[in-house]
């Protein structure tokens, strides 16, 4: 099944699921389009909104669709930070994989020498892409002492805004449903920025992890 995502440049870009961007954003829709109060699907609401000027890219896995008028930040060659992402090595192609692997995975990970488990809220919404008023949360998890730990994920190289969007959720969390817990955060890429070590050494509640995936082939000889 195909995810949705509005996609944003806010100082970085930004990545919301459809449905519950457009009901905080009804003015954005086509005329013809009276959603939330229709049961029109995903694929309709594509399709109404790239008849009114938005921008569709699609993939097997997901749709992204920008705003007409919103350009997204192009990458500049030389700069360490937006070096090519198309790296010759084995790595996760689409940032959804990699966080669908942690958060199936949080057990056997541990932050700070304490273990994790994913977040569930009294509405029974699970911390994968956890809605916030500032931006959805990659990944939402609890440790074994009922702090909060938020995940932002870079599926290849990390930038320094990395850290900016980590401080504004972690900031939300400690605001809102982390009151009275501690908050800590956690950037999980392919290659850690020597910008961003250097950025993390002055905020003590921030980890760093690189990921590594590997694979190997068995020989089949015949039959079992």
């Amino acid at each position: 099944m195909k995810r949705f995502y509005v996609v944003l440049d806010d100082g970085g870009v930004e990545r919301h699921r459809m449905k519950p961007w457009l009901r905080e954003h009804p003015e954005l829709l086509p005329e013809d389009c009276d959603y939330p109060t229709s049961r029109k699907t995903s694929h309709q609401l594509r399709d109404a909104l790239r008849r009114n000027g938005w921008t569709v890219q699609e993939t097997p896995f997901e749709v992204l669709l920008t705003p007409p008028g919103v350009t997204l930040k192009e990458q500049h060659p030389g700069n360490e930070e937006d070096e090519d992402e198309n790296l010759a090595e084995a790595e996760f192609t689409l940032e959804y994989q990699l966080r669908d692997f942690l958060a199936q995975n949080l057990e056997v990970i541990s932050v700070d020498g304490k273990k994790l488990s994913l977040y569930v809220d009294a509405a029974d919404r699970d911390g994968v892409e956890y809605p916030t008023d500032v931006g959805p949360i990659d990944i939402l998890a609890v440790d074994e002492t009922g702090a909060f730990v938020v995940f932002e994920l870079k599926r290849a190289r990390s930038p320094d805004r990395a850290i900016g969007q980590l401080s504004r959720y972690m900031g939300w969390v400690t605001h809102t449903i982390g009151k009275g817990q501690a908050v800590r955060g956690v950037i999980v890429a392919k290659n850690i920025s020597r910008n961003l070590r250097y950025a993390v050494t002055v905020i003590p509640e921030v980890s760093l992890f690189e990921y590594d995936v590997r694979f190997t082939l068995n020989a089949v000889t015949g039959p079992r």
